[in-house]
């Protein structure tokens, strides 16, 4: 029974036809450049020269140095940890999404000063 179903539905598929993929699609706008092949090779040859390659496996981005110091990269970071935390929770943050979307619809009310 079992090879009679499994030939019943090969043949169904067989029988549905085989799909074909269409051309490419050509842009009907040519691509037009802004620099002279003079000026791309001078750019090219000033990237190489410069010894940095942002696409290489050992590049570090950390070389130059930053202007952030590490106590503020921590107070930065002890800041946005709820954030983090919900985000990276079970929900992906969704109900963080939507408690902050209603204190910014509904925010706190103010108490104005009384005038006499």
């Amino acid at each position: 029974m079992n090879r009679k179903l499994a030939f019943a539905l090969v043949s169904a598929c067989m029988a549905a036809g085989p799909a074909f993929a269409d051309d490419i699609t050509v842009d009907p706008n040519p691509f037009v450049s802004t620099l002279t092949r003079a000026q791309v090779t001078e750019e090219l040859m000033q990237f190489r020269h410069s010894g940095v390659n942002p696409w290489a496996d050992d590049y570090n981005l950390m070389a130059s140095g930053g202007t952030t110091t590490r106590a503020e990269v921590q107070a930065a970071y002890r800041a946005s940890r709820d954030e983090v935390a919900a985000f990276t929770g079970e929900d992906s943050g969704s109900a963080y999404m939507s408690r902050m979307a209603a204190a910014s619809a509904h925010p706190p009310m103010r108490t104005l000063a009384k005038s006499e």
